[in-house]
């Protein structure tokens, strides 16, 4: 997994308090959906699951809303996906901009109809003025934004305003480098996929986590079934040889008794020719 960059992941403990003030209650919803389609919502969600699979240490959250502002439960953004490097995988039911001591890293909003002017104006506005390091945006069917405009943007703020990361042309298309993240990030069907550029890997889907995982149980299933297949076999097998063995031995002893049978009989018959010939010869 990419190792986020030590300025980005760094947190301001020592200027994080413990909880919101007492005194003001901050609404943890918005009252709107967090997807009008399921195009825009498959995007999310699979953008937080491949996130959290890649960033391990990092909070990672979708459709929470943040408060920029210590008492002001007025003034609050619901990003659809958003990064925190370095502060833990405990659940939160909103984002406090003080009490984390410092805005998300990155935050990722999804195109629908009624949302894409506001995510290129307003809200890209609203997120330069909290700091929030690098801004995306990703249109999961295109034709949302307005023709030419890229399907996936990335922005980093300099000097307290957006300007887009340049894009490369990689295996798999064009991808934009994540320079928060350590990520590099590109469009793939309808969803983000994300690969990490220390090892050349896609971070893979949940979907395909759990295929490959079914797909090795699968095969470690077939495999001791061969397995149980095989030593029953072999005992069949061993049985055959011992039941050979041992029908061998008795038809070897039942030879050696016939010979010795034989042998005896012989004996006996000569001992009785030799006896007619001494009698004929009138010998005692």
């Amino acid at each position: 997994m990419p190792t986020p960059p030590p300025a980005a992941a760094a947190t301001a403990a020592s200027n994080v308090r413990a909880a919101p003030a007492d005194d003001v209650f901050y609404p943890c919803s918005d009252g709107k959906p967090m997807a009008e389609n399921m195009w825009q919502a498959d995007a999310i969600m699979h953008a937080t699951g491949d996130l959290r699979e890649a960033l391990p240490t990092a909070l990672v959250a979708a459709d929470i809303l943040m408060y920029p502002e210590e008492g002001n439960n007025r003034n609050f953004i619901a990003p659809d996906v958003l990064v925190g490097l370095g502060l833990g995988t405990r659940n939160r039911s909103s984002y406090f901009v003080w009490v984390e001591g410092k805005p998300p890293d990155w935050v990722l909003e999804v195109a629908s109809p009624s949302t894409q002017k506001k995510d290129r104006d307003r809200k890209r506005c609203r997120y330069a003025e909290i700091g929030v390091p690098e801004y995306w945006m990703f249109d999961p069917r295109g034709g949302v934004y307005p023709p030419g405009t890229p399907r996936l943007q990335g922005l980093e703020l300099v000097a307290g305003e957006y300007r887009a990361l340049p894009p490369q042309i990689a295996e798999g298309g064009r991808t934009i480098r994540s320079e928060v993240l350590g990520l590099d990030i590109r469009v793939e069907g309808e969803l983000l996929r994300f690969r990490d550029p220390a090892t050349g890997r896609d971070i893979p889907h949940r979907a395909e986590v759990v295929a490959a995982a079914e797909r090795a149980k699968a095969a470690a299933e077939r495999a001791q079934a061969t397995a149980e297949r095989a030593e029953a076999q072999a005992k069949r097998e061993a049985a055959q040889r011992k039941a050979a063995e041992a029908k061998a031995e008795r038809e070897a002893a039942r030879a050696i008794r016939e010979a010795s049978a034989r042998s005896s009989a012989e004996a006996r018959v000569a001992q009785l020719e030799a006896a007619l010939r001494r009698s004929r010869a009138g010998q005692p």
